[in-house]
């Protein structure tokens, strides 16, 4: 695994036939020195809802890595998780700034829930489709293990992904733009 993912663009011609715009490398991928081994392809971004349909698209992607998505918009994003590394010296710095290389440190929760480092919360819906290998789904007092095949819906929660299994795991998520009920938020605001 190395973050390669195809993708394929479809649009319309002149005369509004459907037609392949792009096949090729998604050309945004992601890596960080602060997590070896992980790499994250955004696919494709919309920033509105409902979301505009074109003949043909500017890059989506361009720009700087976004963790969550826009107001209103959506993420597609496939991703290989490598085995955890050996977390025993990380501390909730450290933890932040994982998170800020990925585009956003507010989300890590790391130093109000010590259950592993990379411990996040974001306002959004998303979609995890495990594509190969398996994973951990760690919340603030259980985990599920999820399989190839196995989809998480994750709606707002405080979360981490841990691969235990010696092996990369490839997952897609579909990350959607999401505003907590006011009570539910109030409630999150003394706890994340």
């Amino acid at each position: 695994m190395n973050g390669y993912v195809r993708r394929i663009v479809t649009g319309h011609d002149q005369n509004g036939k459907a037609i392949v715009v792009s096949d090729g490398p998604a050309p945004k991928v992601h890596t960080s020195p602060l997590r070896p081994g992980h790499y994250s392809t955004d696919l494709w971004r919309t920033n509105e809802s409902p979301a505009r349909i074109s003949r043909r698209y500017e890059e989506p992607t361009a720009g700087p890595r976004r963790i969550v998505a826009n107001p209103n918009g959506t993420i597609v994003r496939i991703s290989e998780v490598p085995p955890d590394p050996d977390f025993s010296n990380m501390d909730g710095a450290q933890a932040r700034k994982i998170f800020e290389a990925l585009g956003n440190p507010e989300a890590s929760t790391f130093g109000a829930n010590k259950r592993h480092p990379y411990m996040h919360r974001t306002e959004t819906i998303d979609y995890a489709i495990i594509l190969e290998g398996e994973m951990y789904c760690v919340l603030d007092d259980t985990e599920v293990l999820l399989k190839a095949g196995d989809v998480l819906i994750q709606c707002g929660t405080n979360h981490a992904w841990s691969n235990r299994s010696g092996k990369p795991c490839k997952v897609a998520f579909i990350l959607i733009d999401g505003k907590f009920d006011p009570d539910l938020a109030a409630q999150l605001g003394s706890h994340s």
